[in-house]
C-alpha cells in the first residue's frame, strides 16, 4: 500500500536529476544513469599522473591519494556539490559515496586501510546545516568499500570563516591548529583514509594531518568526492 502512494505521489511529482533536472527511472536515486556516467571524472588513483597527490607533495606525507570526480565552476561536479552542501540532497551525498567507494576498490591502493574519517565540521556549523557532507559521504563509501567510520575523535576546536575566497597562504593561516584529537591512542598504528566533499588548496586535510600526526604508527591516506581543477 506504502509502495502505491509512493507510485501515486511520483506519478504527480517525479524525482529529478540534480545535473540535468529529467525524471528519475527504475533503480535511478538522485542522479540520472547518463549524468553519472558522463561526470567529469578525475579517478586519479587509477592513473600515474596523481595530482592529488602532487597538491600534498612536501605537505602531507599521504601513502595514497584519491578523488572520483573534477571540480571546476560551472561544471556538472559544482553542481552536486551545491546540491549536497547547501540545499540539503543527503541522499545524494551517500550515493555519491558509494561511487567513491567503487573507485578506492577498484585501485586496490586502499586494501590495507583500517579506518575511515570524516573531515569534521564545527559542532555549531553541523547543527545549523544538520549534518556533516563528510560523514554522509563516508556512509556512503561503506557500502562498496567496508570499513569503520571513526566520527568524534578528530574534533574542529573552533569556527573559521569561510575558505572560498582565499587565496592558499590564507587559507593555511586560517586553519592553523583547527583540529585536535579526543583520544589519540585509539588511533596507534592505524592506517586511516581521511574523507573530505572536495580538496582545493588542499588546507583542511594539511590541517587534520597537523593533528593526527604525533599519534603513534600512524599512516594516512586522501579520498575526497572532487578535486578543484581552478586551483
Amino acid at each position: 500500500m506504502l509502495q502505491l502512494i509512493r507510485n501515486f505521489f511520483e506519478l504527480f511529482y517525479p524525482k529529478t536529476c540534480c545535473v540535468c533536472g529529467t525524471p528519475l527511472v527504475g533503480d535511478e536515486h538522485e542522479i540520472c544513469t547518463r549524468c553519472l556516467l558522463n561526470l567529469p571524472e578525475a579517478l586519479s588513483a587509477l592513473g600515474e599522473n596523481n595530482f592529488v597527490e602532487k597538491r600534498f607533495l612536501g605537505r602531507v606525507p599521504a601513502k595514497h591519494c584519491a578523488s572520483l570526480l573534477l571540480f571546476k565552476h560551472h561544471n556538472d561536479t559544482q553542481k552536486i556539490l551545491h546540491s549536497i552542501k547547501y540545499y540539503g540532497n543527503t541522499k545524494l551525498a551517500i550515493t555519491m559515496g558509494r561511487q567513491l567507494g567503487l573507485h578506492l576498490n577498484k585501485s586496490g591502493l586502499f586494501d590495507d586501510v583500517d579506518l575511515l574519517m570524516p573531515v569534521p565540521l564545527h559542532r555549531n556549523k553541523e547543527r545549523r546545516r544538520g549534518y556533516n557532507q563528510s560523514q554522509l559521504i563516508c556512509e556512503g563509501i561503506i557500502q562498496t568499500f567496508p570499513r569503520p567510520i571513526v566520527s568524534g575523535n578528530l574534533i574542529r576546536t573552533r569556527h573559521t570563516e569561510s575558505q572560498t575566497h582565499k587565496t592558499r597562504i590564507e587559507r593555511l593561516d586560517n586553519m592553523k591548529g583547527v583540529f585536535a584529537l579526543k583520544n589519540p591512542d585509539e588511533l596507534k598504528g592505524k592506517h586511516i583514509l581521511l574523507i573530505d566533499d572536495v580538496i582545493t588548496t588542499g588546507a583542511t586535510t594539511e590541517a587534520c594531518w597537523m593533528a593526527l600526526r604525533s599519534v603513534e604508527g600512524v599512516q594516512i591516506s586522501i579520498a575526497s568526492l572532487a578535486i578543484s581543477g581552478d586551483v
